[in-house]
């Protein structure tokens, strides 16, 4: 039986460069708590934050891991992040290619060993 579409979610954060996003994408997925990890080019952020308007140039990255495994990924998040407070977001998905989401519940089975 297929696996259906909300049993996966798109989990998405920023982080400052590239170099940390690679680090904390590779982490992730070598411990199976995501099974991709898509390393987007810089972007321009600008929001407030206590109380005065800023800007940022910050990689996002676009995390595929199952549902129930979503409070260990942000563990691994906010335990790596250097942010004070991360953005950390997850969308449920509605539709999806079955065997691209069986694959992703497929590999975020396994056991995060080092988190």
């Amino acid at each position: 039986m297929p696996r259906p579409p909300s049993d996966i979610l798109l989990v998405m954060t920023t982080l400052p460069d590239a170099e940390s996003g690679r680090r904390l994408a590779a982490l992730l997925v070598e411990n199976g708590l995501a099974a991709c990890v898509n390393v987007l080019a810089p972007c321009h952020s600008v929001y407030r934050w206590q109380g005065k308007m800023e800007t940022a140039e910050e990689t996002p990255l676009l995390i595929k891991t199952r549902a129930g495994r979503y409070a260990e990924v942000e563990a691994a998040i906010r335990a790596r992040h250097p942010y004070e407070l991360p953005e950390i977001i997850a969308l449920p998905l509605a539709e999806g290619l079955p065997a691209y989401l069986d694959w992703v519940g497929k590999e975020t089975e396994k056991t995060c060993t080092t988190c």
